[in-house]
């Protein structure tokens, strides 16, 4: 069933409805403290990460796909393929210490931005998972796409 909603993730009318789904994603997750999310039902790895705002200095949650990797939780910056970067990870790069709700657990982080063959490596593996994140790279051309290594603290 993932196999089957990464080819249609790889549309534009998915980002469009992936984004509208964020909120409902982000409460359930919040309320099952990451055991469920919105991708669940059909085996998407989704955790809860909390940041610091860079300017608020306030907490920020979004709901993101996830890969476990080398010990480690690895997040893509993807915005769907937009033409910026995500603001959860401008707040990483500013703050890179964050929590990541998982599977019932709330972990400290810290954050790590990858760059070069660590980052294509991890890519990757990501992309072997969620095969649409190629797809918002293309539509993105303008930018790297940024890809956090979250380590347990």
């Amino acid at each position: 069933m993932r196999r089957v909603f990464a080819k249609v993730g790889t549309t534009k009318a998915f980002a469009a409805v992936g984004r509208a789904l964020v909120r409902v994603d982000e409460k359930l997750l919040r309320v099952t403290r990451g055991r469920f999310g919105v991708g669940s039902p059909i085996g998407l790895r989704t955790l809860l990460l909390t940041t610091t705002g860079r300017r608020s200095g306030q907490p920020r949650q979004v709901p993101l796909l996830y890969v476990e990797h080398d010990g480690a939780y690895v997040v893509i910056g993807s915005n769907w393929g937009g033409e910026q970067h995500p603001a959860w990870s401008a707040n990483l790069l500013a703050t890179p210490a964050a929590t990541a709700a998982i599977r019932g657990r709330t972990i400290p982080v810290t954050a790590q931005l990858l760059t070069g063959a660590e980052r294509q490596t991890t890519w990757d593996a990501v992309a072997a998972y969620w095969p649409a994140y190629n797809t918002y790279a293309t539509r993105a051309p303008h930018r790297e796409i940024r890809v956090f290594r979250l380590d347990p603290a």
